[in-house]
Parts: C-alpha cells; structure tokens; sequence
C-alpha cells in the first residue's frame, strides 16, 4: 500500500506551497498527507522554557491551519498531523523513513528564512533514502500543464530515476521530455581555427544511445508521449533552461556524506538554486 506523502512545514509560505503539491501529488497517487513540524533547539534553561510553549502553540496552530484548508480544498483528502519531538534534520529524516516521498518548501539556496529552504532542508534532501520535491511558493514562472522533465546519462542510466520520471508522467497523463547534457572538452568549442568543432559529429551518436537507453521504457509505458534531446553543454545550466516549460523536473541524486553535511552534487544544486518548477530529486547509488 502506498504510503502517506509527509510534508515539512516551518510557517514560510514556501512550505505551504509544499503541502499544496503534496495534496495534489496524494490524490494523483491514491494517499494521504502526513503534516510535520520540527522544533529548532532553544538554548538556555529559561529561555528554553518560554520559548518552547510560545514555539509549541504557534506551531500547533500553524500545523492546524494549513491542515484544515487543504481538508476545505481537496474533500476526502486524508490529512494527518504530527508534532515531532526532536530537531528538524533528524526529525524530517526519520519521518521521511515512514513514507514514500517527503516534500519540503524551497526559495533559493542560502536563503535563512524558514529552516526548509536553506543547510538545513538541503542536508535532510541530500541524506533520507526517500524521493524528496521541493517546491517554490507562487505558481506564476511554472508550466503546471507542461511536461515532466528528467536528465539522465546515457553512460550511466539510473533505472530509480527514469521509473520515477515515467511514473508521475503516467500519473499526470502528461508528456515525458528525458534529456542528457554533454559536456565536451573546452578545445571542442574552439572551432576551426583551433579545431574542427566536434559537437555535431558527438551530438547524433549520442542521440541514438539516449534512444535506446529509452526503448524499453516506452515499451513499458506505451501512452506516454516521449521526447529526448542532447544538450552540449554543463547539466545543470542546460536543465535550468529546459524546466521553464516543465511542470516537474526530476534529478538523481547521488548522496556523498561526509562528517559535515550531506551534498546533493553539483547538478542537482543547480537546478533547484534556479529551476521555477518543483524539483524532485531522486536517490540512486
């Protein structure tokens, strides 16, 4: 059975945005939302006294709120709240443990308003062994319409991330448009003066092995419409500019940990530093 879809919430209009893709992802998957809050650490025993009551009903009643209108615009959504005991990295990491997907609101990176949207949020993106969106607030510079879009590699496809693609392009009943960005040496660019410019030999070569890397995908999911393409180029630039017609832009992610902070990769930090479209990023060895 599928699994409630827990969303992060910290009182920033980014995070309710989040519970509001959630609610329409939950319905499209047949689930339910699953609402947390995590406390930030008080220190100081005084301090840590009055602002714990004063952070708890603040909470309780921000956590209420977003509940009851998405129960007011999706009727017979389940919604589902939980206070949760420990700090936010540790608390939306377990929480996200208990579901299929965690969704967290998202501005830009660097960004210290609301503990979703900036080392916190990236450091549980970059850890839990779950898919994890992050969504903008407003709706203004995304195509909800548009197609899903997802990057990949064709020296290294990665089934978890185009089954994640293929699936919530099914679930939408919306087109699949699947790229891959070369990124060629800095003398292939340099043109005839230097040397024959190589990027229209590479570019159809390249094309017929995305093709086939895609072959038994469409095979598997024959009524999505598929669309492939090869940028030249870095990743995440060529992405960023792909997602402004995106209505969800799907990423793998490799987790590096180290003592300090989970790191989510170089693509992947793009393009949710910059993508206006809901990014999700999909976890893979």
């Amino acid at each position: 059975m599928t699994r409630s879809i827990v969303v992060g919430l910290d009182g920033t209009e980014q995070a309710e945005a989040a519970a509001e893709w959630a609610a329409e992802e939950a319905l499209l998957r047949g689930t339910g939302v699953h609402l947390v809050h995590a406390k930030e650490p008080v220190f100081g025993a005084v301090l840590a006294l009055v602002a714990r009551e004063s952070e708890e009903a603040w909470a309780e009643e921000m956590v209420a709120r977003v509940a009851a209108g998405l129960c007011e615009r999706h009727p017979g959504l389940s919604v589902t709240t939980r206070m949760l005991p420990v700090g936010p990295v540790p608390g939306l990491v377990a929480a996200a443990q208990e579901s299929d997907l965690l969704v967290l609101g998202s501005r830009a990176l660097g960004s210290v308003a609301g503990y979703l949207v900036g080392s916190v949020g990236l450091t549980v993106a970059g850890t839990v062994e779950r898919p994890v969106v992050l969504v903008r607030a407003g709706g203004g510079a995304t195509a909800p319409q548009g197609p899903v879009l997802v990057g990949t590699d064709v020296r290294q496809p990665v089934d978890s991330v185009l089954g994640f693609a293929f699936e919530e392009a099914a679930r939408r009943h919306s087109r699949l448009h699947v790229v891959y960005a070369e990124q060629l040496p800095l003398f292939a660019g340099l043109g005839p003066a230097m040397v024959p410019d190589i990027r229209a030999a590479v570019a159809p070569e390249i094309k017929r092995s995305l093709d086939e890397l895609l072959e038994p995908w469409q095979a598997k999911y024959p009524d999505i419409e598929t669309t492939a393409s090869v940028a030249v180029g870095s990743a995440g630039p060529e992405l960023v500019v792909t997602a402004r017609e995106a209505s969800l832009v799907v990423v793998g992610r490799r987790t590096r940990r180290s003592t300090l902070v989970a790191h989510i990769g170089s693509v992947a930090h793009a393009v949710l530093h910059h993508s206006p479209a809901p990014v999700a990023l999909v976890p893979h060895d």
